[in-house]
């Protein structure tokens, strides 16, 4: 910036009376003066009735600022790049659309959002919570042990709330099968009341950094509707909240198929090879139950497949799966493709336990 120091009468002037080598050293300390003074916006009442009147700013010489410089290179090179990959610049468009369309159906909801939202965090009638929760950042090992597990119907939760650790484990009661949510946008998780009070009751809604539990526990019966429940969470959990299952969250509960017993001893069967070796140590002819549903276990029974030995199956991605094709062909239209995919590997199971 550029500053003229007007002299009208030459009188007035503290150089005029100086010799040339004070003149030159007067005249430094003087330009000091003038850029302190022109700097502020009401300088010293000494100096206002004479340097006000000779200080006059020059206005800022036109140039690219850094700002414009750091913008103008990341925007040509971005150009650039995009124009040498398009098919980066596909799928970056087709996010910007998604994220678009999106926040355009939530604006519709706003409203509603806030009045659920607001009912939920008073009460959640279908959330029975634990003490200790991972966000509540005390440092304690509760908060790493804590989980939710979510049940199907209300006699399941039953039977694992009466037989939960308060402290640690919380329960979440879904009422039958949960909506396909396989090509919704996000605006579904607020029109419906379970996927909106389950979002409330994980805290997630502006992101996983608030989540309140470490573990999400998908708890459903061992038969064909369970592990189409099952299914379906996984498919609102990775359409809605892909940051669950990546940061290794989300989790499936083994519970047991069989009970095998005798008057001595009782033995609990996860898999076939399980139930045979029991009947084995168990014979002859011990009594063997098929639990068909969670509700069937009793909670004193429940309390040792909830306990330290809890058998849990990681729900995990690998860096090869492509998620938008896996739900698209599990979980969207029923084409030819899945159709001949399931009669391939369709398996027939026969109650042996009778």
């Amino acid at each position: 910036m550029r500053r003229h120091v007007t002299t009208p009468d030459e009188n007035y002037s503290p150089l005029t009376r100086l010799q040339p080598d004070d003149q030159a050293e007067r005249r430094s300390r003087f330009t000091a003066t003038d850029r302190a003074l022109a700097s502020t916006n009401s300088p010293p009442s000494h100096t206002r009735s004479r340097s006000c009147s000779r200080v006059r700013v020059c206005p800022r010489s036109a140039g690219p600022t850094v700002n414009k410089y750091v913008g103008d290179f990341i925007k040509t090179e971005v150009d650039n790049y995009l124009h040498k990959n398009p098919l980066v610049a596909e799928v970056m468009l087709q996010k910007i659309q998604d994220s678009e369309k999106e926040r355009k159906a939530i604006a519709g909801v706003t409203k509603l959002a806030r009045e659920r939202a607001k009912k939920a965090n008073l009460h959640n009638r279908k959330l029975r919570d634990c003490r200790y929760h991972l966000s509540d950042g005390k440092g304690k090992d509760q908060e790493t042990e804590s989980c939710i597990f979510i049940t199907e119907g209300d006699s399941a939760s039953g039977s694992i709330t009466k037989s939960r650790d308060v402290n640690t484990q919380a329960v979440f009661s879904l009422r039958g099968k949960p909506l396909n949510s396989y090509g919704l946008t996000k605006k579904v998780v607020y029109e419906n009341e379970e996927f909106n009070l389950l979002q409330a009751a994980l805290n997630i809604e502006d992101g996983i950094e608030t989540l309140r539990y470490n573990k999400v526990i998908v708890a459903t019966d061992a038969d064909v509707d369970g592990m189409h429940i099952r299914l379906l969470i996984i498919t609102f959990f990775l359409q809605f909240f892909p940051d669950l299952i990546k940061k290794g969250h989300v989790y499936i509960l083994q519970t047991p198929l069989f009970r095998v017993r005798n008057k001595k001893k009782t033995s609990y069967c996860y898999t076939e090879e399980e139930r045979v070796k029991a009947i084995e140590e168990l014979g002859p002819n011990p009594e063997i139950t098929r639990f068909k549903g969670l509700g069937e276990i009793s909670p004193d029974e429940f309390k040792h497949f909830i306990g330290k030995d809890m058998r849990l199956e990681q729900v995990s991605l690998r860096k090869t799966d492509l998620v938008k094709e896996l739900l698209e062909f599990y979980m969207g239209k029923n084409t030819m493709e899945r159709q001949n995919f399931i009669i391939n590997n369709l398996v027939i199971e026969e109650d042996l336990a009778s």
